[in-house]
């Protein structure tokens, strides 16, 4: 049966983005929260960034202020490696159903992580591409923000700008340093464009790789969690080396096996792959 209307298709495809309610079970909702709810726990115990990824960085990212008292987790990578929870949303959720719709049959998981915003915490997201981050030989790459919490107006949601993924693709570096944003006069010339995508915990929001995007800080009392997965058609493969590296990177999670690779037409800069625990610390040092 299809998990998608030809009008919600053509929406996508049209826009860049589209949200979808029930993305996942009740049952595995709440195990999300429960997992995150153990992670935020455990930060309390922890002055720095910890845990460790499989290229050595730290997995569990705090956000500048962070203390016992006031939390600020701020980011999980690959949280489907050391969580079983996390790992059968990432194969099993409705959301990757979805996905293999709109760029399937055949498609692999690229990767994952937890971005939340704790109320009161200070974390914004400048707008980028997450295709310049991870150039693929084709552009058939799906950024999956599953809502963990619900998603309001004040608690940080995300904005986009619908259709951006049809223009050009925006440099991240300026005067020889990778700032992981695009340039200010790029975000002025879209900001009357923006669209705020809000839905209830459960929904899932889909967004092309290559759309403008960002995110403005939690100033509510309520949480932000957000869980996202990125998928790809089966035929492209990597160009630079993957940011967020796991032992379960490349898994042939719907479809079969190709052989082949396909390829379309662009032209961007490498990105620079980040050194510290996520790209948070890049666009701050940006």
């Amino acid at each position: 049966m299809a998990e998608l209307t030809q009008e919600q298709k053509d929406q996508f495809w049209r826009d860049g983005v589209l949200v979808v309610e029930d993305a996942v079970t009740p049952e595995q909702l709440s195990a999300l929260r429960s997992t995150f709810e153990e992670w935020v726990e455990e930060s309390r115990k922890h002055a720095d960034d910890y845990g460790e990824t499989l290229d050595g960085r730290a997995r569990f990212d705090l956000q500048p202020g962070h203390s016992a008292e006031t939390p600020g987790l701020r980011r999980v990578q690959s949280p489907e490696e050391v969580s079983d929870v996390y790992a059968n949303v990432m194969r099993n959720a409705r959301t990757v159903d979805i996905c293999a719709e709109l760029i399937g049959p055949s498609i692999r998981f690229h990767h994952g992580k937890v971005n939340s915003k704790l109320p009161g915490t200070a974390t914004k997201v400048k707008f980028h591409q997450d295709f310049t981050f991870q150039p693929m030989t084709n552009d058939d790459l799906i950024t999956c923000l599953l809502f963990v919490d619900d998603v309001t107006l004040e608690n940080g949601p995300l904005e986009v700008v619908p259709g951006s993924h049809k223009g050009p693709l925006y440099s991240l570096w300026h005067n020889g340093k990778f700032t992981g944003a695009v340039a200010d006069e790029v975000f002025e010339a879209h900001k009357d464009k923006i669209v705020k995508c809000t839905g209830k915990a459960g929904s899932v929001c889909l967004m092309h790789s290559s759309l403008l995007h960002g995110s403005a800080p939690n100033l509510s009392d309520s949480p932000r969690t957000l869980y996202i997965t990125t998928y790809y058609a089966e035929d492209a493969i990597e160009l630079s080396p993957n940011a967020l590296p796991s032992k379960l990177t490349h898994e042939l999670v719907r479809g079969e096996v190709s052989g082949r690779v396909r390829c379309t037409s662009y032209e961007m800069e490498l990105p620079e792959v980040p050194k510290d625990t996520s790209f948070f610390a890049q666009q701050e040092a940006g």
